[in-house]
C-alpha cells in the first residue's frame, strides 16, 4: 500500500504550506515547507494541527481503501497522546 500522503493548506497570511507524511520502516516522518521557504522542516514529533489534518486525510483514504485501518488507529493514538501531554 502506498504510504505517502501530502496536502497543501493556506496560512492566515495567505501563503501556502505543504505538508508531507511518509511511512518508512514502520515509522511516520512529517515534513513541511512554506511557499516562502527554501528547505523542508522535518519534525521528530509532528505538530498537533498537522497530526489532526493527517488523521482526516487517512480517514478519507481509508473509506476509499487507499489507507489501512492500522494507520488510522495510529494517528488516533498519537493525537490522544499529544493532547494528554499538553
Amino acid at each position: 500500500m502506498h504510504n505517502r500522503h501530502a496536502w497543501v493548506e493556506r496560512n492566515d497570511d495567505g501563503t501556502k504550506r505543504e505538508v508531507r507524511v511518509v511511512k518508512s520502516g514502520g515509522t511516520w516522518r512529517f515534513q513541511a515547507k512554506g511557499s516562502e521557504e527554501e528547505t523542508w522542516t522535518y519534525y521528530d514529533e509532528p505538530p498537533l494541527p498537522d497530526l489532526e489534518q493527517f488523521h482526516e486525510v487517512l480517514q478519507r483514504k481509508y473509506q476509499r481503501r487507499r489507507a489501512s485501518h492500522e494507520d488510522v488507529l495510529w494517528a488516533e493514538r498519537e493525537i490522544t497522546r499529544l493532547r494528554n501531554r499538553a
